[in-house]
């Protein structure tokens, strides 16, 4: 079984770019939780929706979170159908359902020049 300690590397492939270590949350407490209180964060989470979520079922909050983040929404095949960056206590649902939905670092983003239509891979055994 892999080692996970330090998360699993998520690539674009459509860009060949490395976009950074995350965690998964596939539980609902692991994603209610997500990445609030934190300070500052070292690597990204992914937050595993269940299936036949709508578009607003997929949608994240930003309360109780003290930093800004980069979002990414995925599908099914891991293809990017949104991505935002938010402040704290902001509210948003993607413009599409999403089935993954990839918090990071703000200014990923922009350094791994991640766009809607990319596909994106990972590899977790919780996936």
């Amino acid at each position: 079984m892999p080692d996970y300690s330090k998360g699993f590397l998520i690539i674009n492939r459509t860009k060949a770019t490395n976009i950074g270590y995350a965690d998964m949350a596939n539980s609902f407490k692991s994603r209610l939780m997500g990445l609030m209180f934190k300070g500052s964060i070292e690597r990204g989470l992914v937050l595993k929706i269940p299936k036949g979520r709508g578009r607003h079922g997929s949608g994240i909050h930003m309360f109780f979170m003290r930093i800004p983040l980069d979002v990414l929404f995925l599908d099914d095949e891991k293809k990017v159908v949104d991505k935002v960056h938010l402040k704290p206590w902001q509210i948003y649902n993607p413009k599409e359902p999403a089935r993954f939905v990839i918090e990071l670092q703000e200014g990923i983003l922009a350094s791994s020049n991640t766009e809607i239509g990319d596909v994106l891979d990972f590899t977790c055994d919780l996936v």
